[in-house]
């Protein structure tokens, strides 16, 4: 437990959360959501004006300032419902949100290409960047779910700014600033400072402690390695690199994610742009870099981070694959894409593959059942109309690591 008084100067930092969290971070202590589970206000004025933030009895997980421009939650209590989905092009009718209100989330996490920067440019500079943003925040049903609960964000290749794009790409800094802004991250949030948009949040009580990882695959990836010659018919254009060297995270994040995944938590949702277990069909993939994921499935077993469940989208298509080899536990990835346009004909491989792989407009439901005895996360994939396309029940025991064997 510890006690910390952060003292800053200026009248102008009274009450942004966000900036006291920062300034926590920064001086190691914490970089707790100010007001969620564990963490205890007690603000004050010294005589000379000077502003004095007690933060008292925290026992929180690390976790980064919350949204302040979408609903609130409540972190009292437990959270049970989350929906989450990715590539909204914002020049085709977004019918979808009213479906998703219907799912009444609690949560909602937007997963990329929440829009699409480049398209009708396929050479996109900064000024395409808001116009897009603004295309998004014009849909009704949209807005509807902003005002009702709290939206969290990564983004994928079409909202960086480019296809495929990686650490390469020169409106990356831009990009940042734009969906950030967009989103509500608070003044002062260390994410703005970032070599990327990852973050953290937790959420709920002890023992029904949800943490929400959102990760950025685009920042600092490396290249990847291409086909040589004329790829296959039906498949990407990439293939597994041999290269060690080639990271798909960039160390920091990497260093930040051990962090993250040491604290306590009951389950995780680990929020990857690109699919994190299949990868036999040439497309963006964690599978174009095997050590780098090899590496995140050995940081879960290291760190002990038990209850994880991993999301993705870019395909254009929707499907829960699970890895169970190599693994610390069955690793399963809920893949929900897109929210107003499919893939067409779907022929993709893929052996880890669990029930059908769907290619109609959908999103993505989890919900969680903290009253039974074993704890069930239900991965539930819906249609624009609401139907239920594919699921898949997971216990919660399930998901822990198996102890070391003993030397």
């Amino acid at each position: 437990m510890i006690t910390h008084a952060a003292r800053w100067m200026a009248r102008s930092m009274v009450g942004r959360s966000g900036a006291v969290a920062a300034l926590l971070a920064s001086a190691g202590v914490c970089s707790v959501a100010l007001g969620g589970p564990g963490c205890r206000e007690l603000p004050r004025l010294d005589a000379d004006g000077t502003a004095v933030m007690e933060v008292a009895e925290v026992s929180a997980p690390v976790s980064d300032p919350w949204p302040t421009n979408s609903g609130k939650i409540d972190h009292s209590k437990a959270l049970t419902t989350i929906v989450f989905g990715s590539c909204a092009r914002s020049d085709r009718p977004q019918e979808i949100w009213e479906m998703i209100n219907s799912a009444k989330p609690e949560l909602f996490l937007f997963i990329g290409d929440n829009v699409y920067v480049d398209i009708p440019n396929r050479n996109p500079g900064a000024a395409d960047f808001a116009p897009k943003y603004a295309e998004l925040a014009a849909f009704e049903g949209y807005q509807k779910l902003r005002d009702s609960c709290p939206i969290l964000v990564t983004w994928d290749d079409h909202d960086y700014g480019l296809n495929d794009a990686g650490k390469e790409w020169q409106h990356k800094g831009h990009a940042q600033q734009q969906i950030l802004g967009f989103f509500g991250e608070p003044e002062g949030s260390p994410r703005w400072e970032r070599d990327g948009i990852y973050a953290s949040y937790v959420t709920g009580p002890e023992g029904k402690r949800v943490q929400v990882i959102m990760l950025d695959t685009r920042f600092n990836r490396d290249t990847l390695d291409r086909v040589p010659g004329e790829r296959p018919r039906g498949r990407g254009p990439y293939v597994a690199t041999t290269d060690t060297s080639k990271s798909m995270l960039g160390q920091k994040q990497w260093e930040w994610l051990e962090r993250v995944l040491s604290e306590p938590a009951d389950v995780r949702v680990l929020g990857s742009s690109i699919q994190v277990v299949a990868d036999e069909h040439g497309y963006e993939t964690w599978g174009n870099m095997p050590h780098e994921r090899q590496r995140l499935y050995d940081l879960i077993a290291k760190t002990g981070a038990n209850g994880l469940v991993a999301i993705s989208g870019d395909r254009h298509l929707m499907e829960i694959s699970v890895e169970r080899q190599g693994v610390p536990y069955p690793i399963w990835d809920f893949t929900s894409s897109g929210f107003n346009w499919g893939s067409g004909e779907v022929s993709d491989p893929n052996q880890h593959r669990v029930g059908p792989v769907l290619r109609q407009p959908n999103f993505g439901v989890i919900r969680i059942d903290w009253e039974k005895a074993d704890p069930e996360i239900l991965l539930e994939g819906r249609g624009d109309k609401g139907q239920v396309l594919t699921s898949a029940t997971v216990k919660l025991s399930e998901l822990k690591a198996k102890p070391a064997p003993a030397q």
